[in-house]
């Protein structure tokens, strides 16, 4: 089983793909839409501008939004989380993805972007949490986060001058604002729960 993780020419993939290749998984980079093809499982890294990232995943937008639609496997981590969404109050009149109804705002106190550990509160014991204590400290670095339409797909939230939805999850579509390939052992935890859910575990 192979996890593919999508290539745009900027985000955190270096560091996704060092984690994924700790743990023991086969990972390949897509950079077109035939590459997804050749894996089951997708991660969108993120770091970056809301329009620029949609831009450069120009090529790809139809079979990201396929895939997802399909039920097939998609992690999105930081920017891999708010491309999901609709708008973004970063790059006006530029549309997401729009896979998820809501829009991503910029944090209207403090000092932005929040650059550091937070605690994740886990409203919903999803696999990917397996072992992972409320309260657990998770890497973080953005200055936008997400306001879904739909409260029934958070999965955890944080504080920070305002509490906001840190982790969401729908079917097999998995998305945090976290860095879980940033945040050490629990990190890595919740990123080996997230292989063994989505893979067949005899093949992990």
């Amino acid at each position: 089983m192979k996890v593919g993780i999508i290539d745009y020419g900027a985000g955190n993939l270096l560091s996704v793909e060092k984690a994924l290749d700790f743990l023991g998984v086969e990972t390949s980079r897509i950079r077109s839409a035939t590459d997804f093809e050749k894996v089951d499982a997708v991660v969108l890294p993120g770091v970056g501008a809301f329009g620029s990232a949609i831009k450069s995943l120009e090529n790809m937008r139809d079979e990201i939004i396929r895939w997802i639609n399909s039920g097939k496997p998609y992690l999105g981590i930081c920017l891999g989380l708010q491309l999901l969404f609709e708008e973004s109050e970063e790059s006006p009149g530029v549309p997401g993805l729009s896979i998820l109804k809501g829009r991503v705002v910029r944090f209207k106190g403090g000092k932005v972007p929040q650059i550091g550990w937070n605690q994740v509160r886990i409203l919903r014991r999803v696999e990917e949490f397996k072992g992972i204590p409320d309260g657990e400290f998770f890497y973080f670095l953005h200055s936008f986060y997400v306001v879904p339409e739909d409260e029934e797909i958070v999965i955890s939230r944080t504080e920070y001058y305002v509490e906001y939805v840190s982790g969401i999850k729908r079917g097999n579509l998995t998305a945090v604002q976290f860095h879980p390939e940033k945040s050490g052992k629990a990190g890595l935890k919740f990123l080996k729960n997230w292989i063994n859910h989505v893979l067949k575990p005899q093949e992990f």
